[in-house]
C-alpha cells in the first residue's frame, strides 16, 4: 500500500495552532458497480472533484457541526458543547437553522470532515465579524464565536429573502463556509462608507458586520419598481466587504426542465424572493 498523499490542496489558511485546508482527490478511480463507475467517469470528465476539509491541530481546538467528522488521528478529544451556553445555543438553532450543540475537537492531530462534491470558502478574520446565510457554517477554530444575528430593519427581514435572522461569526480565527459555487466564480466588493451594492436575487453570500443590509425598491416609486421588472433589490451599504455568487442563480435554473432554452432567451425576473 502506497503512503503517497492522494489529495491536492486547493486552499489553505493557518493561525498559530491550526491549519485548515480544502483538499480534493486528484481523480476518482471508479467502482466495482458499473452504474457508479459511469457517474464517476462523467464527474472526472467534468472536473468535479471530491473534496474534504482537513484540519491540523497543534494543542488547539476546532468547532464543527455534529455529524461532520469523518475521521481523525492523533491525541484528540471529541466533545459536545452549546458554545456560550444553552440560551445562545437555542437562539442559534431556532433562529438560524444551525444545530443546538456543536462538536469541539481539541488536542494535537489531523482531522478530516465529511467528503462532498460541493465547494468551500475559507476566511481568516482578525478581530472582525462575518454575516452569512443560514446553514452555510461548516467549521471554525474555537477562537471564534458562532451566534444568531437579527436583521436590523423590517424590510430586510420581510422582503430580503434571508428571514429575520442570519448567522454571525466574530473574533479572530478561521471559519469554513459551504459555498454554492466555486471560489473562482465569486466576486468580492469592498464598499466605502455610504457606498451601495444592489443585487436582484439571493446570491449575496457573505458580508462583514459593518455592512448594513435592507430590501429597497428598484425605482424611486412603487410604480417605477413594478414597471422596471426588477421589484425589490437586496441593498448593501458600506463600509465593508460583500461576497456575491452571480452564477448561483444560473446553476439553479439549469436544474429545471427546459433550462437551457430559458437561459438562451431569458425573459428577465424579479430575483429577490418575497
Amino acid at each position: 500500500m502506497s503512503n503517497i498523499d492522494p489529495f491536492e490542496v486547493v486552499e489553505s489558511e493557518a493561525i498559530p495552532g491550526a491549519v485548515l485546508e480544502v483538499v480534493q482527490y486528484k481523480a476518482l478511480k471508479g467502482s466495482d458497480d458499473l452504474d457508479v463507475a459511469e457517474k464517476v467517469f462523467f464527474a472526472n470528465q467534468a472536473e468535479i472533484h471530491l473534496k474534504m476539509i482537513r484540519v491540523k491541530l497543534d494543542r488547539s481546538e476546532l468547532l464543527i457541526e455534529p455529524g461532520a467528522l469523518y475521521f481523525m488521528k492523533g491525541s484528540l478529544q471529541l466533545e459536545s458543547t452549546t458554545q456560550g451556553g444553552i440560551a445562545k445555543g437555542l437562539m442559534r438553532k431556532f433562529m438560524t437553522g444551525e444545530t443546538l450543540f456543536q462538536s469541539r475537537i481539541k488536542g494535537t492531530g489531523e482531522i478530516y470532515l465529511e467528503p462532498s462534491f460541493g465547494h468551500y470558502l475559507l476566511f481568516n478574520i482578525d478581530n472582525d465579524a462575518l454575516v452569512f446565510d443560514k446553514g452555510a457554517f461548516h467549521c471554525a477554530t474555537a477562537t471564534l464565536e458562532v451566534s444568531a444575528l437579527m436583521q436590523k430593519n423590517v424590510s430586510s427581514a420581510l422582503f430580503g429573502g434571508e428571514g429575520f435572522f442570519q448567522t454571525q461569526v466574530k473574533g479572530s480565527g478561521i471559519v469554513v463556509l459551504n459555498s454554492p459555487v466555486p471560489v473562482s466564480e465569486l466576486l468580492m466588493y469592498e464598499l466605502a462608507a455610504g457606498e451601495k451594492l444592489s443585487v436582484d436575487g439571493n446570491f449575496a453570500l457573505v458580508r462583514t458586520a459593518g455592512v448594513s443590509f435592507q430590501a429597497e425598491k428598484s425605482g424611486k416609486s412603487l410604480f417605477q419598481s413594478v414597471t422596471s421588472g426588477e421589484g425589490l433589490l437586496q441593498t448593501f451599504t458600506g463600509p465593508g466587504m460583500v461576497w456575491i455568487a452571480p452564477t448561483q442563480g444560473v446553476y439553479n435554473k439549469m436544474k429545471m426542465a427546459d433550462s437551457i432554452a430559458n437561459l438562451s432567451h431569458p425573459e428577465g425576473s424579479m430575483g429577490t424572493r418575497t
